[in-house]
């Protein structure tokens, strides 16, 4: 791995370590390899290799919302807005899980203690807590797709209450947005 990479690695790490969703490990089941993969916008990415992790656990699927039912919701709308979450590092591992998720760096081991994106049941995970943060308002002026939402409303005048219900509830489920992802108002 090149210096440059290996400073990239080390970064991400950090910026990981600082936020509590990994921690160092010293005794593990599993191991994990990451791959860092450029991105878009010239940054670096870091992704954890789960191949045989996820080759070892069941698959428990979420039923995802049918897109007719959704466009025939939102084709009675006049004002949408468009939220993003961060997917990943939301929802907190369980302690026998968590050395699981071990992977290695050219400079240490770690654990996630938060879910990381690349488990065979992150997105579900993910979509069972949303429908359990958002629940009522699925069925009343939102649709929620793994992690993208749209919140619409009926009304232009009732937007702004909409948008208040939800990020009361994202706030009380503890949920981020990712504010560089989302659009708000459209008509």
């Amino acid at each position: 791995m090149s210096k440059d990479r290996i400073l990239a690695a080390k970064a991400k790490v950090q910026r990981l370590l600082d936020a509590n969703v990994i921690r160092e490990v010293k005794y593990l089941e599993w191991l994990a390899n990451v791959v860092l993969v450029p991105e878009k916008n010239g940054k670096m990415r870091m992704c954890t290799d789960f191949t045989d992790l996820n080759k070892a656990c069941k698959k428990y699927p979420f039923p995802l919302p049918r897109i007719d039912t959704s466009i025939d919701k939102a084709a009675r709308c006049k004002r949408f807005s468009l939220l993003d979450c961060f997917s990943g590092y939301q929802i907190w591992l369980n302690k026998e899980d968590k050395e699981k998720t071990s992977f290695t760096t050219s400079f240490r081991t770690y654990c996630y203690t938060r879910m990381p994106e690349g488990l065979k049941n992150a997105g579900s995970t993910f979509a069972r807590m949303t429908k359990a943060v958002l629940g009522p308002q699925l069925q009343k002026n939102i649709i929620a797709y793994v992690d993208d939402i749209v919140v619409m409303s009926k009304n232009e005048e009732d937007h702004i209450a909409d948008l208040k219900e939800t990020f009361a509830n994202l706030r009380e489920g503890g949920l981020k947005l990712n504010p560089e992802k989302c659009v708000f108002g459209v008509s």
